[in-house]
């Protein structure tokens, strides 16, 4: 009998509370879907005081996330704590440098660290599983990785934030500013306090950097993803978009050129046939156009405390680290097994000549709070200009449909 595998979850926030209760009330279907139980042993949190909506009693609790990645009685350390820094990135470090997996949905310490921490993840035999990091509830990891693994993938985009999708949908439909939807978005809890981070584009920089690495076997390069945000549009650029049959969503591109790979966010005219212009609300959605398929749009829940979270975003890289070594035993657990397109230090060292082709100077860079009005198609067409007449617009938009 295979013995359970045991976990440490360092951050019991929205999301770690509702995977420690569906590991608990889900325990007889998680161990039939894994092929052996998972069980919460220890936790840390900021306070230890704080009322939560799961049932602790039993479980350990541990001083500080140092001390839980390390723990000996843990096989998995699951970080849902967010930051690019430290705790975050200290704690992950020593997990995987003791051996243990390690599930994580931080998109922040992925795109800035993520090359340091496969490396490390190879070095020492453990997996690193980051399917809730990208996408929210959409398996777009899992799908770039394995579903997809025997194909050329020449273009992955998509809206990777709902709460810049939610701000679009509203102003174009009710005819509000840009501040009258963000306003509500905070209400609602879609937007933060301080919402800069999402409207200027940096939220989906740092998906699509990790997307782009998963997708054409580069290295994580957020500094080098050209940024625009959304906070310059007005209802009467969507109404104009609208006049000529487009549809504006901030868009996260990713394409393998001829020079190497281009990486973009910007508010994007997509013609309303699409299946991406059809994406409202909150939700996200990622498309990936590879040789020899049809494009492949994934659709899921995206932002808001308000909206019900599925627990599972972590559960399911959870799952994948408990039934690693029964699928196969002995075989390597670094990113994703031998043979599926992985993000991994190897490949990422051998395949990434086609990033270093961009010279620094030719790279774009995030220009941070001067966004500029004017929107891109998303296929090498030419900028469109907001200023001038719609046929002005018109004619310079040879962009074919998606």
């Amino acid at each position: 009998m295979v013995a359970p595998l045991k976990l440490g979850i360092a951050g019991l926030g929205t999301v770690g509370a509702e995977v420690v209760r569906l590991i608990e009330t889900q325990a007889r279907v998680l161990a039939g879907r894994s092929g052996r139980g998972i069980r919460v042993v220890a936790v840390t949190a900021r306070s230890k005081a704080k009322k939560r909506s799961v049932d602790l009693r039993g479980v350990e609790w541990v001083k500080d996330p140092l001390a839980l990645a390390t723990h000996p009685g843990i096989d998995c350390f699951v970080e849902l704590m967010g930051g690019a820094g430290d705790p975050a990135l200290a704690a992950v470090e020593a997990a995987l440098n003791a051996g243990k997996s390690v599930v994580t949905a931080n998109k922040a310490l992925l795109a800035k660290h993520g090359l340091k921490l496969a490396k490390a993840a190879e070095k020492h035999g453990g997996a690193l599983n980051f399917e809730a990091a990208v996408g929210a509830a959409i398996p777009v990891i899992k799908t770039l990785r394995e579903g997809l693994a025997g194909t050329g993938i020449s273009r992955v985009y998509g809206i990777l934030n709902g709460t810049c999708n939610y701000i679009l949908t509203r102003m174009e439909q009710e005819g509000l500013s840009f501040a009258e939807c963000l306003k509500d978005a905070q209400r609602l809890g879609y937007a933060e306090a301080n919402p800069s981070f999402d409207v200027d584009g940096h939220d989906t920089a740092q998906k699509l950097a990790i997307l782009a690495s998963l997708a054409f076997g580069t290295k994580v390069a957020q500094s080098a993803v050209y940024v625009e945000g959304i906070s310059s549009i007005a209802p009467e650029d969507l109404r104009a978009a609208a006049d000529l049959g487009y549809r504006v969503k901030l868009l996260g591109v990713a394409v393998r050129t001829a020079t190497g790979i281009e990486q973009r966010v910007h508010p994007t005219m997509v013609p309303k046939s699409s299946s991406i212009a059809q994406v409202m609300g909150v939700t996200n959605a990622v498309t990936i156009d590879g040789e020899g398929i049809p494009p492949i749009t994934l659709v899921g829940p995206g932002a808001g405390e308000q909206r019900p979270r599925p627990p599972w975003w972590p559960t399911s890289p959870t799952l994948r680290a408990a039934s690693a070594p029964i699928r196969s035993a002995g075989r390597s657990r670094s990113c994703a097994t031998p043979g599926r397109r992985r993000w991994s230090a190897t490949r990422a060292a051998t395949t990434s000549a086609s990033w270093r082709a961009i010279s620094p100077a030719r790279r774009p860079r995030s220009r941070p709070g001067s966004p500029s009005r004017r929107f891109r198609s998303s296929r090498s067409c030419s900028v469109i200009p907001m200023a001038g007449s719609r046929r002005q617009m018109a004619r310079r938009c040879p962009c074919p449909s998606f």
